[in-house]
């Protein structure tokens, strides 16, 4: 069998179960760490339950992702995953979503690994949002998840440093209301609400405008150019205001 024909016949069962993303929809891809606990404990010890080590690691690797190729208008991340949201327009490898999936995987599995010098593997899914109104209830979700962890991160390692085992404090957790979280803390000496912001709010990232000098080569003046880059906010609002901000970041990029 010549080649041509072999390889005719071979895609069918590699793509025989291709889907694509629908124009104009809004993807969000969604990355979580696979394995950290055992990661950030074992191989590579971290501070529990937040070090800004680790933190700046999950930036540096949202970051590489919002400069891979496709058109990402905002990033998060709390704890150990990331939320990109891809504008609807983005056209590459025609929206499929098995290689949108690989590569956004492989590429912050690489990055994260190469910044940590030890192995680490992300997985990756991709959520299909027709309306902006959809966008932002997603990242009033993910914001949400990442504050309920912090209580829930912070209540656990009190416990744990009280000489509760692994188990013991889980159970105890699971008892315990958020004012009874929240007083936990406090007999720890921890106002919660005094931690900072990206503990419990998780830290964003978008492209912002600004006015680069320079000078014209040929007549010697002073030049202005409009150039584009990374801003990472630590304090991102909350609430309403979390979900207006979302809406701001859009109406920059798509007006």
């Amino acid at each position: 069998m010549k080649f041509d024909q072999l390889d005719a016949k071979m895609r069918v069962y590699e793509t025989a179960h291709d889907h694509c993303v629908l124009p104009g929809l809004y993807m969000i891809a969604r990355l979580d760490g696979r394995g950290f606990t055992r990661l950030t404990r074992d191989v590579h010890p971290f501070s529990a339950p937040f070090d800004q080590r680790f933190r700046d690691a999950m930036i540096l690797t949202v970051e590489h992702l919002m400069n891979c190729g496709l058109k990402v208008i905002y990033g998060y991340t709390q704890s150990d995953e990331i939320s990109l949201l891809v504008d609807g327009a983005e056209s590459a490898f025609n929206r499929k979503l098995r290689k949108l999936n690989s590569v956004l995987a492989g590429e912050a599995s690489a990055k994260f690994s190469l910044i940590l010098g030890t192995v680490a593997c992300f997985d990756c899914r991709i959520s299909q949002l027709p309306t902006i109104e959809i966008v932002v209830d997603y990242f009033r979700w993910r914001q949400e998840d990442a504050h309920r962890n912090a209580l829930n991160s912070h209540s656990y390692w009190c416990l744990r440093n009280d000489g509760k085992t692994a188990r013991q404090a889980t159970s105890q957790l699971e008892r315990l209301s958020v004012a009874d979280k929240n007083e936990l803390l406090f007999q720890h000496g921890i106002n919660f609400n005094h931690l900072p912001n990206w503990h419990k709010r998780g830290v964003g990232l978008y492209w912002e405008t600004y006015q680069k000098p320079g000078l014209n080569p040929l007549t010697g003046e002073t030049t202005e150019a409009t150039r584009k880059r990374i801003r990472q906010e630590l304090n991102l609002p909350m609430k309403d205001q979390y979900s207006q901000f979302i809406r701001d970041v859009l109406s920059e990029i798509n007006p």
